[in-house]
């Protein structure tokens, strides 16, 4: 069964959907990290999700696709533009 994206009331949920050989997806993992931020991995590739399965998951066939609290926000830029313009915080 493919796991969604859920929001628990007790904590802040992030899922992103990534794949091994994607630098955007490290780099926004690192930017979580460093915020402190725990995070629900999910490989493309290895939990065999096509890129249109994904795209019907997120909205976006790219990765990485985020989501943060049962909104899918996009990917690393989108995440990078919300922490640049102070809305991430708000969001976690």
């Amino acid at each position: 069964q493919r796991q969604m994206c859920i929001r628990d009331r007790e904590y802040v949920m992030v899922i992103i959907y990534s794949a091994s050989w994607c630098a955007p997806c490290r780099f926004a993992k690192k930017l979580l990290n460093e915020k402190g931020v725990k995070f629900n991995e999910i490989d493309i590739e290895k939990e065999d999700i096509s890129r249109q399965d994904l795209e019907k998951l997120t909205g976006g066939s790219t990765v990485p696709q985020i989501c943060i609290n049962n909104e899918y926000i996009g990917g690393y830029d989108a995440l990078l533009a919300l922490e640049q313009s102070g809305k991430l915080d708000k969001l976690l």
